[in-house]
């Protein structure tokens, strides 16, 4: 079977072991049911598209009819599609807001643009012992005093992210909880004379606890990205230290590749979008 097979005007993912798993301790129905809700949720199917009909799964995933139809019914009771007799089930659901989209280009940028149209809550600002993680990160010693600080930001009202960040003493001084409350950090950091000019992070994927996913609104267990940043100034010195829990469906990471040689053999190098490709560099090519 090819990578997708088409019924019509339906565009289904192929089934088998590839779909479903019948040695799961989930039940089929649900397992279907996760895969079309999360192609709802994403935007890959959106308000009013079609959905595969029970022949459809079927033949897709190679369950029966039952199996078929209580998916379906699963996502009519989720208030995710509408189901018409002689008509199929289409998409009802509809995304309070495209995500936000940052890339790897600009990334300082991005962050304070970000910054300036979300909204913010702040939720704990205080000065705390530096634990073993802040310390490397932050260049000090273990127990060394750091501003603390947790918020959360919203886009139109709804949550989009979790953010934990760690601000060495000297620098956090300079401004309190109501500055951190309705400017961005990096604003903040600029105003205090800080010359921000690079940032190292790491992107991984992680699952919602129950506090955070009460506070980003999706069920515990739920997938998030998560980014660990730490952020340079111009001496090089570490000046902020972040971990933000962002919610897949509101937040998306893009990078721009170009296909140039490298030494021997051809690598992907990232590239601004809408800028000449890099020059080749002499460097090992990784995968």
């Amino acid at each position: 079977m090819s990578a997708t097979a088409t019924h019509g005007a339906v565009q289904l993912r192929p089934g088998g072991a590839g779909g479903v798993d019948a040695a799961s301790p989930t039940p089929l129905y649900h397992q279907i049911y996760l895969i079309l809700r999360d192609e709802i949720l994403s935007g890959e199917r959106p308000r009013g598209a079609l959905l595969p009909g029970e022949k459809d799964l079927i033949e897709i995933f190679a369950v029966s009819r039952i199996t078929a139809k209580r998916a379906l019914n699963e996502l009519a009771a989720a208030g995710l599609v509408v189901r018409e007799r002689g008509r199929g089930t289409r998409v009802r659901y509809e995304g309070p807001t495209p995500p936000i989209r940052s890339s790897v280009e600009g990334l300082l940028e991005n962050l304070l643009a970000m910054g300036l149209k979300t909204e913010v809550r702040l939720l704990e600002f205080d000065y705390v012992p530096a634990t073993e993680e802040v310390a490397r990160a932050l260049h000090c010693e273990v127990r060394t005093p750091v501003q603390h600080a947790v918020r959360v930001r919203s886009l139109e009202g709804a949550p989009l992210s979790h953010l934990t960040t760690y601000v060495p003493e000297d620098i956090g001084r300079s401004f309190d909880a109501r500055d951190l409350a309705r400017t961005p950090l990096l604003a903040l950091l600029e105003r205090c004379g800080v010359v921000v000019t690079s940032a190292e992070q790491t992107i991984a994927a992680t699952l919602a606890d129950s506090r955070v996913a009460s506070l980003l609104g999706v069920a515990v267990g739920s997938a998030l990205l998560r980014i660990r940043r730490v952020v340079h100034d111009q001496a090089g010195r570490p000046v902020e230290y972040i971990t933000g829990l962002y919610r897949p469906d509101r937040y998306q990471y893009r990078m721009a590749l170009s296909r140039v040689e490298g030494g021997e053999r051809k690598i992907w190098s990232p590239v601004a979008e809408g800028r000449r490709r890099p020059k080749a560099r002499k460097v090992k090519a990784r995968t």
